[in-house]
């Protein structure tokens, strides 16, 4: 800045009212345009440029480099606040920004290449408790400063709401609704893990009822066995087993006779035909002698010569007693046979018998033991899918708790309701305390007004605009003279430092650049300096 190649340092806990004059010595060092450009301007600047980073007019920062050096300009600010004390320390060419607390840098990772800190100067901005536009408001007035009331609507209206405690309202909105976006981000998070747990209860509530489908089905399949052997088992008893011993005893002779006679009838069919045969060869050999005797062939009927009339007869003599011995045996045969037959007599009904033969009925006590033994050991069976069941309700199903997201939830429509009284511009948060610190705000500046003998009255709304009125007319900014216009504006400050000092703080600096003395008459001097001793 303009303060030559040497390091300037200057002091601000006097507490009196400070005339600052300027001395050009290469001008004359007189009133005579001599005090003109020897650096008052540099000093608010230089507060400005080392608490917000910018000059309070329109200069570019690397206009605030001193034409002397070109390079190297630092800007350093010790004070003291809540017993810390801090530095602010921040140059340009190269650029460059180091806070400290207590002797302690602060927000140690900044970038060198840049020079600054976006975090660093948030942290600042929090310390100093207000903007740069209201420290050109009520701490370092300029007259090449944009006026208050020359600012756009939309500024004016930015800087009542932050003196007013709007700003304040609209921070806690943006901190609120920061804690109200983790909170979103908590019920999201509570969300998909109920949601996992219930899609995991889901999946294993499906195993249990696959598993009861079985269980159900193996105590089906268990009752009937027990039915089946219990049913067994009552039949068996119903066996006496002696009498089933005799049957079976029957029931083989039963069986033997039948082959026996089988085996009879079969003989008797077969010595019958045998003796069906033997009696016709008998009979025919008895004819054929017959005409032997006749001295004739039996076959042809021709006369035979005795030779051969000889051969002939003892040939069937032969035969015929051969036949007539087969007769009577197998005459013999056949009555030994009918006689057998006839022993074996009516076979009668085939005897009913339980077991299929008689080494099951002999092994009747054991299988009715076995039978027993296979009963018990069926009802002592246990369903092997129970275990599984309970062991899934108790360990694998999971509670589901709703406490938290409930929690949650409730939080988020709290959160929400107090968003809206933050924000609304019809809130009655809202509306209060922009009734309750306008009431201050205007008799403050009525009382200023008053006291630089501005006949003027000027009144903020509670749509938060400005009216200026004159004897019942109503007049814009532009429409003041250059002195009245610095009365208002003096006043104004004076006014919303009163505002500002009653919500938040002390202020313990002011500064004036060419304001009282640039186009005030003497009386509007005398008032201004009144009020400023």
């Amino acid at each position: 800045m303009s303060v030559g190649n040497s390091t300037q340092a200057i002091r601000f806990d006097n507490k009196h009212l400070i005339l600052v004059l300027g001395e050009n010595m290469d001008l004359g060092g007189d009133d005579a345009g001599a005090r003109n450009g020897t650096g008052k301007t540099t000093i608010i600047n230089a507060l400005s440029y080392v608490f917000f980073g910018e000059a309070l007019t329109n200069i570019r920062r690397d206009n605030l480099v001193n034409k002397t050096n070109a390079k190297d300009m630092l800007v350093s600010i010790n004070f003291v606040k809540n017993n810390v004390t801090y530095t602010i320390k921040r140059g340009r060419k190269p650029q460059k920004l180091r806070f400290y607390a207590n002797d302690i840098e602060q927000n140690t990772d900044a970038n060198e290449a840049q020079g600054e800190n976006k975090e660093t100067q948030k942290e600042i901005n929090r310390l100093l408790g207000m903007t740069h536009a209201m420290f050109k408001n009520i701490i370092a007035l300029n007259t090449y400063t944009q006026p208050f009331l020359a600012t756009k609507q939309a500024e004016q209206r930015e800087i009542i709401e932050q003196l007013l405690g709007i700003t304040l309202l609209s921070q806690k909105a943006d901190l609120l609704k920061e804690q109200q976006k983790a909170n979103k981000t908590e019920i999201t998070e509570e969300k998909i893990k109920l949601d996992s747990q219930l899609a995991s209860n889901e999946r294993i509530q499906e195993s249990i009822e696959s598993l009861k489908i079985r269980s159900s089905a193996w105590q089906t399949q268990k009752d009937e066995d027990v039915q089946k052997f219990n049913e067994a088992i009552a039949e068996l008893e119903k066996v006496d087993i002696t009498k089933e011993l005799d049957t079976h005893k029957r029931l083989q002779k039963h069986n033997e006779n039948y082959i026996k006679l089988l085996s009879l009838q079969k003989e008797k069919a077969y010595h019958e035909d045998s003796f069906t045969k033997a009696k016709n060869i008998e009979e025919k050999t008895e004819n054929d002698l017959k005409y032997t005797e006749d001295a004739k062939c039996p076959t042809c009927e021709q006369p035979l010569h005795d030779e051969k009339h000889k051969q002939l007869t003892n040939r069937l003599l032969t035969t015929l007693t051969e036949s007539k011995a087969d007769v009577e045996k197998v005459k013999s045969d056949l009555a030994k046979i009918q006689h057998g037959i006839d022993d074996i007599g009516d076979l009668g009904q085939t005897p009913d018998t339980y077991y299929d033969n008689i080494d099951e009925a002999y092994n009747h006590a054991g299988s009715l033991k076995d039978l027993i033994r296979q009963l018990e050991q069926n009802e002592l069976k246990e369903d092997p899918y129970n275990e599984q069941i309970e062991e899934l309700n108790k360990s694998a199903i999971q509670k589901i708790d709703y406490t938290t997201i409930n929690e949650l939830e409730d939080l988020n429509r709290h959160q929400d309701f107090l968003y809206k009284l933050l924000t609304a511009k019809d809130s009655f948060i809202r509306t209060r305390i922009i009734e309750q610190n306008l009431t201050y705000l205007n008799q403050r500046l009525a009382f200023y007004l008053g006291q630089v003998k501005l006949p003027h009255t000027v009144t903020f709304q509670s749509d938060l605009t400005v009216q200026i009125e004159e004897l019942g007319r109503e007049l814009d900014f532009d429409n003041l003279s250059r002195g009245e216009r610095n009365r208002l504006i003096l006043s104004l400050s004076w006014a919303f430092r009163d505002v500002w000092e009653s919500l938040y703080q002390q202020i313990n600096l002011l500064f004036i650049d060419e304001l009282v003395d640039a186009g005030m008459d003497i009386s509007g001097v005398e008032s201004s300096m009144a009020v400023l001793k």
